[in-house]
């Protein structure tokens, strides 16, 4: 029997959970109950199956003094030789519970295990140190960003991802350099908190440890967890996963890489605990922000003054919640999914929607953008499905959105015409066209840079397979794709006149000779707006959009032709000695939609261009003189 003494004269305010004192320990959990215990337990390869007080597991149950108990909150002071060798959870009444406030637990080290449904979780008493070697959060501003939407298991889980440690944080950060060359600057982690996977049976009126697992997994993450501690099987066998997330955002940091972690909150946890957690994963784990879904109280987490400056992600601010010091905050919704959607099908009265999505930048808050997310089609299934195919999640397809704003090209699922296969390429570099020039931060989701496909599942929330397991062997087969991608990126980051740091006002503010965007239809400066339009021409004037050494952007017009028609578009007159090349042209697939910079050629009219049915036509001006010059050279080549 161990000897532990409670240190009676420490009366110092310590936090939540388990703090590290001269020759001991400080704990302090919150439990409505009579009597309250700190349980130790010795240190065991494996905690899963035998219930939660199998024989030799337990060392010793600790009563916490009831003089110090404040409220609903106990906390003491132990003293002990060897604590650091054990691992502890509390009881209250009987009942056995974690520190919701551990920094990492055991008993639930092994994905998708229905036997840990009966463990009992458990933190070591042990805080490793890590070194940190000087690393700090990035603070990219939004406007520069590009956000890469991940699973943690889902990403390197298969196969052909040809990393060494599949479906971990170890495994993300063997894909950096894949994440570099695609252009990434933010990683956006799908929930990754100690949450468990299995899906189960509970009975109420019975024990806790009648639960039993129902034979599905909650892949997504979204439930209860404990959200102070990494996932535990996130981080691979025998390693500490609080070592291992830190190890992540250190080397993303490195690579110039931002890490945002979505946390998901029920609403039953108090106001007080959510703060505590969101600090923790910005503090202690140096996230560069922190994606808030489920219920958190925002007003609370947007006034923080440990969190400002940090991003913050949610579906919607309240006016007055922004950020006062810097643009920290961030909306994210499907606004812009849903819109930019029915743009890219063609559903009548959707100019509008493309004038507003395509420049909306908010002075106070930052806009996160996407064609496609974790809940509904991925951008692959978008041109290829039509309706949801959620047959597999055993809820007879009742489960997931029936509205997915989607056209499958003329055939439903996977297709072998020709014609069919090119619609679709064109339709999805329409979709990355309309992402990446717009306003805002674009997101794109994992996977969809080369075809990823769920096979019209819109819901996979329970498929711990190769639906939502990313097949890296897109990556050869749908090369094309990925360097549309890979090149839309480069582009959208060479000119700042498509992602500015203010919203464009449709005036010349600067008196340049245009403004900084402007509409036109038919006839250059004349939009049309009627419900039955399908095309629109947005100009760019390059003077509003400074590079970084201080020159000016280019001027651009983009041509959308949503319609089944081709349509012709009036061109504005660029200033003189410019003139209109073409940058990028969905419809020219044998140029895979775009041209390189210097290749870019004349258009065939600087009054007016044809632009074909549902594609996109985008111009850049260029000095003619340089264009004259280059022709003389290349004639003396």
């Amino acid at each position: 029997m161990r000897q532990y003494k409670i240190d009676n004269m420490d009366r110092k305010a310590y936090p939540f959970g388990l703090t590290n004192v001269a020759g001991g320990i400080h704990v302090s959990v919150a439990a409505e109950a009579e009597n309250c215990n700190l349980v130790l337990f010795l240190p065991t390869a494996s905690h899963v199956g035998g219930g939660e007080e199998t024989d030799g597991q337990i060392a010793v149950r600790i009563p916490f003094p009831k003089e110090r108990r404040t409220g609903n909150v106990w906390e003491m002071t132990v003293l002990g030789k060897d604590l650091e060798r054990m691992e502890y959870a509390f009881e209250a009444d009987g009942k056995f519970f974690p520190d919701p406030y551990g920094h990492t637990f055991t008993g639930q080290e092994e994905w998708g295990r229905e036997d840990q449904v009966q463990a009992l979780l458990r933190s070591p008493v042990r805080q490793e140190d890590f070194d940190w070697e000087g690393d700090a959060p990035l603070h990219i501003p939004y406007e520069e960003c590009i956000v890469y939407r991940v699973h943690v298991r889902g990403f390197t889980r298969h196969s052909s991802s040809k990393v060494k440690d599949k479906g971990t944080f170890r495994g993300i950060v063997q894909k950096i350099p894949y994440l570099k060359e695609l252009g990434i600057t933010t990683l956006e982690l799908m929930p990754a908190a100690e949450f468990s996977e299995v899906m189960v049976k509970a009975y109420p009126d019975g024990p806790a440890r009648e639960k039993t697992a129902d034979g599905r997994l909650n892949y997504w993450g979204y439930g209860p967890a404990l959200q102070g501690a990494p996932k535990a099987s996130y981080a691979g066998k025998k390693r500490r996963p609080d070592l291992e997330l830190k190890n992540l955002v250190k080397e993303l940091h490195r690579a110039g890489i931002e890490l945002v972690a979505e946390l998901f909150f029920t609403g039953e946890e108090s106001p007080a605990y959510v703060l505590d957690m969101v600090r923790r994963w910005v503090r202690e784990y140096h996230l560069d922000g922190v994606h808030l879904t489920g219920n958190a109280p925002l007003t609370l987490l947007a006034r923080d003054p440990y969190l400002a400056g940090s991003k913050l992600w949610a579906p919607f601010w309240e006016d007055g919640e922004e950020q006062s010091r810097q643009k920290s905050l961030g909306e994210y919704n499907d606004g812009f999914l849903i819109d930019m959607r029915r743009v890219l099908k063609g559903d009548e009265g959707q100019m509008n929607s493309l004038a507003l999505r395509s420049r909306r930048n908010p002075a106070g808050h930052g806009v996160i953008n996407y064609m496609a997310n974790t809940n509904g089609l991925t951008l692959m299934d978008l041109v290829c499905y039509e309706q949801k195919h959620n047959e597999g999640n055993g809820e007879n397809n009742q489960d997931g959105s029936d509205f997915n704003y989607s056209w499958n090209c003329g055939v439903e699922g996977p297709a072998r015409k020709k014609k069919v296969v090119e619609l679709r390429k064109k339709q999805l570099r329409n979709a990355c066209l309309l992402l990446f020039l717009s306003q805002g931060t674009p997101l794109l989701m994992a996977g969809d840079e080369f075809g990823n496909s769920q096979s019209g599942n819109n819901n996979a929330y329970c498929q711990d397979n190769a639906i939502s397991w990313l097949n890296w062997n897109l990556l050869k087969s749908n090369q094309d794709l990925f360097q549309f991608v890979k090149y839309v990126i480069a582009f959208r980051k060479e000119h700042p006149v498509f992602h500015r740091s203010e919203q464009p006002r449709m005036m010349d503010y600067q008196m340049c000779g245009f403004p900084d965007v402007s509409y036109h239809g038919i006839r250059a400066w004349v939009p049309e707006f009627d419900n039955f339009r399908r095309q629109l021409g947005i100009l760019y004037c390059g003077k509003y959009g400074k590079k970084a050494d201080g020159t000016e952007d280019d001027n651009f017009f983009a041509a959308y032709n949503m319609h089944w028609e081709p349509h012709e578009f009036a061109l504005p007159h660029l200033p003189k000695g410019f003139c209109w090349h073409v940058a990028f042209d969905t419809a020219a697939s044998e140029n895979n939609g775009y041209f390189e910079p210097g290749s870019e050629p004349k258009a065939e009219s600087q009054k007016r261009i044809m632009v074909e049915p549902r594609s996109i036509r985008v111009l850049i001006g260029k000095a003619e003189e340089k264009e004259a010059q280059q022709e003389e050279r290349d004639a003396h080549v």
